[in-house]
C-alpha cells in the first residue's frame, strides 16, 4: 500500500508530508548539511566548521514556513498518539535530546519549536547556522523534557517527508551531548544588515600589519598600471597622485 500523503497549500508552492516506509532510508539526503565524507559524530555534536556548504545559498531571510498549513503527526497517527499517551502516563526524569537534520528552507527555531511541541514540552532548542552569515545550516538540536518522548520523535519523524527533505532524526544519548551544544540555544536569530557588517568591518581598528599589506597591495596596483599604460605607449606622471610609502619611525 502506498504511503500516505497530505497536500497542503495548493494555490502555491505544494508543500507535503508523509512517514516514508523503512526501505527509504537508502534514499540520499537531498540538501543535506554534512559533506559528502563527513563524519556524523561532527554534526550530532553540532560544531562543524563554517567552511561546510550548508546549501543555503539560495536561502532568503525572513521567508518563513506557516506551520499551521502543515500537517500534524501526534494526532493524526493512532499508533503515535497511544505512544505519546503511554510516556505522558509513565514520564521519565532524564531529558532527552534529538538530533534533526536535512531541515526544509524556511523552518527555523520558530517554526520548528511550533511543529514539535505537538509531540510535548520543549525545553530547549539550537538550529546550528553558520557564523559569518548566520544562515541556518538545516540542522538543530532540540532538547524535550521526557526522554521517552524524545525517543517517539526520532522514530516518528526519521525519514519522514516533510516539504520535499527526508528528515533525519536520531537521539543523542546522554552522555554523547557536548556541554556547550545548548549555548545560545533559545534564542531567535536577529538578521543583521550587510551593509551593517560591512561598515564595521571597514571601520575596525587596523594592525601594523594590515596596514603593510594595504600599503603593498596599493604600490603592487600602481606598478601594475604603470606597466599597461607603458605597453600601449602612454607616459603619465603617477607622481602627484601615487601612494607614497610612509617612512618606518625610527626609535632613539
Amino acid at each position: 500500500m502506498a504511503p500516505k500523503t497530505s497536500i497542503s497549500n495548493p494555490g502555491k508552492r505544494a508543500a507535503f508530508s508523509t512517514r516514508l516506509p523503512s526501505k527509504a532510508k537508502s534514499i540520499p539526503e537531498p540538501d543535506a548539511p554534512e559533506k559528502s565524507g563527513g563524519s556524523d559524530a561532527e554534526h550530532l555534536y553540532g560544531f562543524s566548521t563554517d567552511e561546510d556548504d550548508s546549501s543555503d545559498e539560495d536561502d532568503i531571510a525572513g521567508e518563513e514556513v506557516d506551520i499551521g498549513r502543515l500537517p500534524t503527526v501526534a494526532k493524526d497517527d493512532a499508533t503515535v498518539r497511544m505512544k505519546l499517551e503511554k510516556a505522558k502516563r509513565h514520564p521519565t526524569q532524564d531529558r532527552g535530546v534529538v538530533y534533526m537534520g536535512c531541515l526544509p528552507h524556511g523552518f527555523y527555531e520558530d517554526q520548528l519549536k511550533g511543529y514539535l511541541s505537538q509531540f510535548g514540552d520543549v525545553t530547549r532548542l539550537r538550529i546550528s547556522r553558520n557564523k559569518r552569515t548566520g544562515r541556518s545550516k538545516h540542522y538543530g538540536f532540540i532538547e524535550f523534557d521526557s526522554a521517552s518522548v524524545a525517543q517517539i520523535v526520532a522514530e516518528t519523524m526519521d525519514n519522514y517527508l516533510l516539504m520535499g527533505h527526508i528528515l533525519k532524526c536520531k537521539v543523542i544519548p546522554k552522555e554523547k551531548v557536548h556541554p556547550e551544544l545548548w549555548v545560545g540555544a533559545n534564542k531567535k536569530w536577529k538578521v543583521i544588515p550587510k551593509d551593517q557588517i560591512v561598515r564595521k568591518e571597514h571601520n575596525k581598528p587596523r594592525t601594523q600589519e594590515s596596514i603593510r599589506k594595504a600599503e603593498k597591495r596599493l604600490i603592487q596596483r600602481e606598478h601594475e598600471k604603470k606597466r599597461k599604460l607603458a605597453e600601449v605607449g602612454i607616459t603619465y606622471d603617477f607622481e602627484a597622485v601615487s601612494y607614497k610609502k610612509k617612512p618606518k619611525k625610527v626609535v632613539s
